[in-house]
């Protein structure tokens, strides 16, 4: 995990719709950058749930909501219309921003060892430094935790 105080790597990564997003294009606007797993399993939906209920209220505090993972575009896209998800979803099927943010680590799950994404967000200010770095974060309480960091 990358620790605060650290310059946010950059990326191009496309979204739900295919559209590429970099990190420069949100310069000047606070990022909430969250890692997740995978879409449309029980802890990752809880926490894009509850980063939609809360987007208008990052947007008044002049925020931006960014998921990533590993999935495509395709799923993306199915995930965010299934739960009517307000916030861009980045697909990251080369592992590239999730390498440099450091989240693609071991992880044991029953005894089993394989590599995955470990849940992470960062807040990241608008000058594209990184102000706060959560790991391991619990996913149904992870978006009042940002909004609380703002």
């Amino acid at each position: 995990m990358l620790e605060a105080g650290t310059k946010a790597p950059a990326f191009a990564l496309p979204d739900q719709d295919g559209n590429v997003h970099t990190l420069e294009e949100y310069r000047g606007k606070k990022i909430i950058l969250y890692f997740y797993p995978r879409d449309n399993t029980p802890g990752c939906t809880k926490q894009a749930c509850g980063f939609g209920e809360l987007y208008p209220q990052f947007l008044e505090k002049g925020a931006v909501v960014l998921g990533i993972s590993k999935d495509s575009v395709a799923s993306h896209k199915k995930f965010e219309e299934k739960y009517q998800l307000p916030f861009t979803l980045l697909s990251d099927t080369e592992l590239t921003a999730i390498k440099a943010y450091d989240v693609w680590q071991e992880k044991k799950n029953y005894g089993k060892v394989s590599m995955g994404v470990v849940r992470t967000t960062y807040l990241i200010d608008e000058q594209g430094m990184i102000v706060r770095a959560f790991g391991k974060v619990k996913a149904a309480e992870n978006p009042a935790q940002m909004l609380e960091e703002l």
